[in-house]
């Protein structure tokens, strides 16, 4: 499979159907005209896709879809709210909760 089709640019290609959808979405939010390829000829297989959209708009897509956080270590705490306060002698006090 080529890279480029006439004005059209390959921009991603994606494990499975859903993710494709996804930032095929996003993309379409942000203005951005893209075509999405199933990567199989059956309806309903998960099989991937690729994502292709037009060369004008390739430079912003690949910027939008770039800022995307895939950081999936990142955890909340179970309660990110700080329940300290200043006690104005250089320590803090707990009011509660987790801290």
């Amino acid at each position: 499979m080529t890279d480029q089709i006439d004005d059209w640019h390959k921009l991603a290609r994606y494990d499975t159907n859903i993710q494709g959808e996804l930032h095929a979405n996003l993309l379409r939010n942000n203005d951005i005209k893209v075509s999405l390829q199933a990567l199989s000829g059956l309806p309903g297989m998960n099989s991937g896709a690729v994502l292709w959209v037009q060369d004008a708009d390739l430079a912003q897509a690949k910027r939008i879809l770039g800022n995307i956080e895939t950081d999936s270590t990142t955890t909340m705490p179970d309660d990110p709210t700080d329940h300290t306060t200043n006690d104005n002698n250089g320590g803090t006090i707990n009011k509660g909760g987790n801290a």
